[in-house]
C-alpha cells in the first residue's frame, strides 16, 4: 500500500511538472490553476470532517488571506514572498479565536451549533468586508501587485507575466499541503482524529482530548485556506466579496463528497478536477453551475455514496456477490 502511494505521488509530481509543456494554452492553464486552489481548499473541509466536524466557512477563511495579503502588498507595500506566510498566519490566528469559542459549544453536545457559527461567520466575514470603503467596499479592491521577480540558481530571474508561473507555485502549495496533511493523518494526532470521527464518547473514555485535537485541525485548516487566499490576492490582481459566499463553501464540501471523503488526498483532487473542468467544458452559466453540481451531489449520495474513487471497491464487491450467486447456483442444479 505505502509502495502503490510513493508511486501515485511522484507519478502526481511528473505529470504537474510535465503539464505546461504539454498545454500551452493559457486559458487551460488557467483552470488547472483553479483546480488547484480548489483542490487545497476541498482539501481543508475534508481535514475538518476527519474529526467529526461539519464546516461551511471555508470560504471565509480563504477571503480573510486573500484581503489581508492584498492589503499587505497594495497598501503597505509589502512583498508578496512576505504577504503569503503573513496572510496564511493571520487567518490562523483568526480561526483559533474562533474555535475557541464554537467548538466548545460543539464539545457541550449541541451538534448544530458549530455548522451555524461556521456559516455565520463565512456570511459576516463578507458582509463586514464588503461594507468596508477602505477594502473597496461591495466593488471590491483592484491594482493588487503581482509577485517579485524570484531567481532560481543555473535557470535565472522568473517573472510573473503569465500563467506558467502561477502554475508552477500553486503547485508547490498543493505538493506543501499534501506532504503536510500525509503527516499529520499518519501520525498519532491523525489516529486521534479517526477516533474522534469514529466515536467521541469512545475516544474521550481514552483519555484524548476532543476539544484540543479539534481546535488542531480547524485551526490547520485556516492556515491553509489563507495561505491559497494570499496567493489568489495577487493572480487575480483583484478581489470582489460576493466571490467568496457561503456557495463556494458548499462547492468545497462537493468537491471531497463526489472524489470520496474517505480518500482525504486523492479525492479532493478528483473531485475539484471534475467540477472545474465540467462547467469549462459545458460552458455552464453561474446560475446553472449550482443546479448542475447539485444534480451530481444528489446523483452520488443515492447511487455512489463513498464518492467516485471508491467505484473499484464497489465493482470489486459486485464481482465477489456475482461469484457467489454463480456458485449457489451451480451447486444447486447438481
Amino acid at each position: 500500500m505505502r509502495l502503490k502511494k510513493r508511486i501515485g505521488f511522484f507519478s502526481f509530481l511528473l505529470i504537474a511538472f510535465l503539464l505546461p509543456f504539454i498545454v500551452t494554452s493559457p486559458y487551460h492553464i488557467n483552470i488547472f490553476i483553479m483546480v488547484a486552489i480548489n483542490t487545497i481548499l476541498s482539501m481543508t473541509f475534508v481535514l475538518v470532517f476527519r474529526t467529526g466536524l461539519l464546516t461551511l466557512g471555508i470560504a471565509g477563511f480563504y477571503v480573510i488571506g486573500a484581503y489581508c495579503s492584498a492589503v499587505l502588498t497594495k497598501m503597505l507595500g509589502i512583498s508578496f514572498w512576505l504577504a503569503l506566510p503573513i496572510g496564511a498566519v493571520v487567518t490562523g490566528i483568526i480561526t483559533l479565536m474562533l474555535g475557541l469559542i464554537i467548538i466548545r459549544s460543539w464539545a457541550k453536545g449541541s451538534e448544530l451549533v458549530f455548522l451555524f457559527f461556521t456559516i455565520i461567520f463565512n456570511l459576516v466575514i463578507v458582509k463586514l468586508i464588503g461594507y468596508t470603503e477602505v477594502l473597496g467596499g461591495l466593488s471590491g479592491m483592484i491594482g493588487i501587485p503581482r509577485p517579485e521577480p524570484i531567481f532560481i540558481p543555473f535557470y535565472g530571474p522568473i517573472e510573473f507575466s503569465g500563467k506558467v508561473p502561477y502554475y508552477y507555485l500553486i503547485c508547490f502549495l498543493l505538493i506543501l499541503t499534501m506532504i503536510v496533511f500525509y503527516a499529520f493523518y499518519t501520525s498519532q494526532i491523525g489516529r486521534a482524529w479517526r477516533a474522534i470521527k469514529l466515536s467521541p464518547q469512545l475516544a474521550a473514555s481514552l483519555g484524548i482530548n476532543i476539544f484540543r485535537y479539534r481546535l488542531l485541525a480547524f485551526v490547520i485548516s485556516g492556515v491553509f485556506a489563507g495561505l491559497v487566499g494570499s496567493f489568489y490576492a495577487s493572480y487575480s490582481t483583484a478581489l470582489v466579496p460576493e466571490n467568496f459566499g457561503i456557495l463556494e463553501s458548499i462547492f468545497y464540501q462537493i468537491y471531497a463528497i463526489l472524489g470520496g471523503l474517505n480518500f482525504y488526498i486523492s479525492g479532493p483532487i478528483v473531485g475539484a478536477f471534475i467540477l472545474t473542468w465540467i462547467p469549462e467544458l459545458l460552458r455552464i452559466s453561474k446560475e446553472l453551475e449550482p443546479i448542475i453540481s447539485g444534480f451530481i451531489l444528489v446523483t452520488l449520495v443515492v447511487f455512489l455514496p463513498g464518492g467516485i474513487l471508491s467505484l473499484p471497491e464497489r465493482i470489486s464487491r459486485l464481482q465477489t456477490l456475482f461469484v457467489k450467486i454463480t456458485r449457489n447456483i451451480s451447486q444447486r442444479s447438481l
